[in-house]
Parts: structure tokens; C-alpha cells; sequence
């Protein structure tokens, strides 16, 4: 991967002319007192929204159970995943047209409507449609959040704010779950949705004024780009609408195995495909160079490193004879190194080295990857996953930081909103679509019947399937190197 220039392209946003060069000084950091409350607020929302992830697995089962939903487990997933993708598209449109600002208010509101909903909820369809009203306020908040770093921080602060964002997710991928537990053991599992909406006023009385004055409104749209459009994109809607409902009938289709499954199936193709090349920007399956690459690296990056994450614990627990718990502290170590990936890549000096980082960190992704099914073989110590993953997951700091930061590098202050939301759609979708296939490959290489030697406290048998996830996806990260070398616009 070149080295960034500092002339980026001209289709790179510069930093405000209007920043004097005492800046620095006078306002600090992120945590300066210029930005503390901004700051503070919105890394606050993240890490109870982080806390909130970690912690859902824990409390899904005792609920399905007790509302007799285990039928529907899979849809309470799906839902939020679902309504997200619309969510993600309207912020965008949202935000681009009269500032963040009420798109992240809605998105906080739904957030928290959707997990009383749940918490409240007396039947399992009643608690999937307050996953689905969730996730519609998950999708709001992510793209919103990014527009307000786009708009309120100089662009020499951007890489410290998404290091904190990385950051807040470290102590609740730990904790999260342990604390889920306890409190689903103690006060049941619905305290594990209504504990979260009162603790979110905090921040967002911190962070809603600072967002009033730095970000609100509509943004000044570069002249030379002519007069900006008013009014939303309908077209754009209409697409996230594809977007969603083909998304939710493709899971539905996948979670239905008999024939006339394949009806919902392949009407969910025909609405994903067009409608997502609709919204991402033109140029990325080609990985064209410049904002396209990004998008396409950051849908790469994410797909991989998840789809052979989901199966490391059922691997050291069914190949090697691990605890549950033992198999998931194999990964407790990420959190951090993943972190430390992230404040790497903000510092100000690295800046010209960028996509050499970049293309470094999906190295060692897709290493991570390569090297985890190497504990099939009895020899190697069970160790090596967890050290191997420890890069991994610094490499993965680098790269979703990174991709961050260069998409507000590339994208004119009117289309933040449509290009966050573009970058968050290519990370979920292509993370959904890479876990599919790795499931797949996983059983028709008989992964189905590992199961069995979970029961049995039985190791060895298939390995052969998890083989089959992980190098594939070891091969897509070191492709995502290469997609890495094409990050900067072309002149």
C-alpha cells in the first residue's frame, strides 16, 4: 500500500481553512476543553450500546425459552439486523439534508423503545418486533454518530475520536457478558433490556448541546459541487427498503430448509442485489480507486474476521476439549489488542503512512485466520489460537479505524450522511452473506454433526469442516490487501 499523500485528491475534504494553526493548542484534544462534553457523551452512548451487544447473547436464550419462542430464536437476531440496513440509509438521507442531530435523537428513541418493548414483552413475537424497533434505532444512531465526528471535529482529531469509539467496545466484549449473566441469574433476563435506556439520558444531556452547535443544521455543501438537492432521495429510500425486506427474506429462507423456501429466497436476490448496488458508491465490487476501495475493504475486513470468529469457540470446544468458558477467553485478549490497533493508527505522524497500515493490518488478519485452524492438530498447543487471534485483532484496529477515517477524508461534507451509511451497509452485509457461505461450507463437510461431540465430550471429529471456513476467509483478508493498495483516489 502507498504511503498517503498529504494532497490527497482533490475529492478529499480538506481540513477547515477557517482552523487557525493555534488550534491545537487552544482546544486540545478530544478530551480538551473545547470537546470534552461532545466527547464524552457520544463515546458514552457507544459504550452502553457496546454493553448492550455483548450482553443480548447472554439473556436470549433463558428469554426465548421462558416466552416459548425458541422457534423464533433466530429471528430476534435476524429483525434487528434486519430493520438496521433501513435505518442506516434513512440516517444518512437524514442527516445529509438537516444535520445529525434528529436522526440521532430518533435513533436513541427507537434504541430504547425497541429494548422496553423486549423487556416488557409477554410473547416471543412481541419481543422479536422490540428487536426489529432496536435495531431500526441502532442503524440510526451508528450513521449519525459518524456524521457528527465528520462535522464536528477537525480532521485532525478524526482518528483519535474513532480510536475512542474502538476503544469503548474493550470492557463490555470482557464484562458484558458476565454481567448479563449475573443479572439474568439474579433479576432475570428483562433487566437486561430495561437496565440500559435510563443510563443513556447521561450522555446525551452532555452531548445533545454540543451537537446543537457544532454539527446541527444542514451542511454547506461545497460550491463547485452546485446547489445541493432539498428534500430526501426517494430513490435512495426505496432501495433500503429493498435492501432490508430482501435481506430479512433471504434469513428467512435460510432458516426454513424445506422446498418452497427457495421461493423467498430468490425473491430476496432479486431485491438485495440491485438495491444494494444502488446504494453503495459506483465502483466498489470493482474496487475501484478512492471512496469505493474503502467501502469495499471495510465490508472485506468486517466479513472475514467475523465469519471465522463465530466458529472458533465451537472449534476449541469440540476439536481440542475446551470450556465454553475457556474457549471464549481464547478471545478476551482481542478486545485490547484491537484497541491498541486503533490508537495506533491515530497517531498524527503515522497520517502519511496510512494505506501501508491499512494493507499491514489485513495482513495480519488474514494470518490470524490461517493460523487458527492450525489446532486441529493435536501437537499444537491450544494457546496459539489466542495469540494468534491477539494480532488479529490488532490488525483489524488498523483497518476499521482507518476506513473511517479516510471515508470523511473522501466524502464532501453534503454526502457524509449517504457515504457512512454506504460503508455501515458493505460491514454488515457482507459480514452476513461471508457467515452464510462459511456455514454452508461447514455442513456439507458434516460441521452438523459436531454437535453430537459436544454432548458426548468427544474432539476430532470433522475437522475438516472448520478447515473449510477459515482458509477460504484467510484468502478474502489477504485479498483485502490488496484492496488496501487502492484506497487513495485516483488523480
Amino acid at each position: 500500500m502507498a504511503a498517503l499523500e498529504d494532497d490527497v485528491t482533490a475529492a478529499s475534504v480538506p481540513a477547515p481553512a477557517t482552523e487557525p494553526a493555534t488550534a491545537v493548542t487552544e482546544d486540545g484534544g478530544v478530551l480538551g476543553r473545547a470537546y470534552r462534553a461532545l466527547s464524552i457523551g457520544i463515546v458514552t452512548v457507544v459504550l452502553l450500546i457496546a454493553f448492550e451487544a455483548t450482553a443480548v447473547g447472554t439473556a436470549m436464550p433463558v428469554a426465548a425459552r421462558e416466552l416459548d419462542g425458541v422457534s423464533l430464536y433466530a429471528f430476534a437476531f435476524s429483525g434487528y439486523f434486519t430493520t438496521s440496513l433501513f435505518g442506516m440509509v434513512l440516517a444518512g438521507q437524514w442527516a445529509d439534508r438537516s444535520g445529525p442531530l434528529g436522526a440521532l435523537s430518533a435513533g436513541i428513541g427507537a434504541f430504547a423503545a425497541g429494548l422496553v418493548l423486549a423487556g416488557t414483552a409477554g410473547t416471543m413475537w412481541l419481543f422479536v418486533a422490540g428487536r426489529a424497533v432496536q435495531g431500526l434505532g441502532g442503524g440510526l444512531v451508528i450513521v449519525a454518530l459518524y456524521v457528527v465526528v465528520s462535522r464536528a471535529y477537525p480532521e485532525r482529531l478524526r482518528p483519535a475520536i474513532m480510536a475512542a469509539f474502538a476503544a469503548s467496545w474493550v470492557v463490555p466484549s470482557i464484562v458484558g457478558p458476565l454481567a448479563a449473566g449475573a443479572v439474568t441469574e439474579h433479576l432475570g433476563w428483562r433487566w437486561v433490556f430495561l437496565g440500559i435506556p435510563v443510563l443513556v439520558l447521561l450522555p446525551l444531556g452532555l452531548a445533545v448541546p454540543q451537537i446543537r452547535r457544532r454539527a446541527g443544521g444542514p451542511p454547506v455543501a461545497d460550491p463547485a459541487a452546485g446547489e445541493k438537492k432539498s428534500g430526501p432521495d426517494r430513490r435512495r429510500i426505496r432501495l433500503a427498503f429493498g435492501i432490508s425486506l430482501g435481506a430479512g427474506l433471504l434469513q428467512y429462507a435460510a432458516q426454513d430448509l424445506r422446498p418452497l423456501s427457495l421461493l423467498p429466497g430468490v425473491a430476496g436476490v432479486a431485491l438485495l442485489v440491485p438495491s444494494v448496488l444502488g446504494v453503495l458508491p459506483r465502483g466498489t465490487y470493482r474496487a475501484v480507486r478512492g471512496l469505493p476501495s474503502v467501502v469495499l475493504l471495510r465490508g472485506i475486513a468486517s466479513g472475514a474476521f467475523i465469519a471465522a470468529e463465530s466458529f472458533v469457540p465451537l472449534m476449541l470446544v469440540t476439536q481440542r476439549g475446551l470450556s465454553p468458558t475457556l474457549a471464549g477467553f481464547s478471545l478476551a485478549a482481542g478486545g485490547a489488542t484491537w484497541a491498541l490497533g486503533s490508537w495506533v493508527q491515530s497517531r498524527p505522524r503515522l497520517e502519511p503512512y496510512r494505506q501501508r497500515m491499512v494493507a499491514g493490518g489485513m495482513v495480519l488478519v488474514a494470518a490470524a485466520i490461517a493460523t487458527a485452524p492450525s489446532v486441529l492438530i493435536a501437537a499444537v498447543p491450544v494457546w496459539i489460537v489466542a495469540v494468534a487471534w491477539a494480532f488479529g485483532c490488532l490488525g483489524m484496529g488498523l483497518v476499521i479505524s482507518s476506513t473511517s477515517v479516510l471515508l470523511f477524508q473522501l466524502s464532501a461534507p453534503e454526502e457524509a450522511g449517504a457515504n457512512s451509511a454506504a460503508l455501515q451497509i458493505s460491514d454488515g452485509l457482507t459480514s452476513v452473506v461471508l457467515l452464510a457461505a462459511g456455514g454452508a461450507a461447514f455442513a456439507a463437510l458434516g460441521g452438523g454433526a459436531v454437535g453430537h461431540g459436544v454432548a458426548q465430550g468427544a474432539g476430532g471429529s470433522h475437522p475438516g469442516a472448520f478447515a473449510a471456513v477459515f482458509l477460504p476467509m484467510a484468502v478474502v483478508a489477504l485479498a483485502g490487501a490488496w484492496v488496501g493498495t487502492r484506497l487513495r483516489a485516483a488523480r
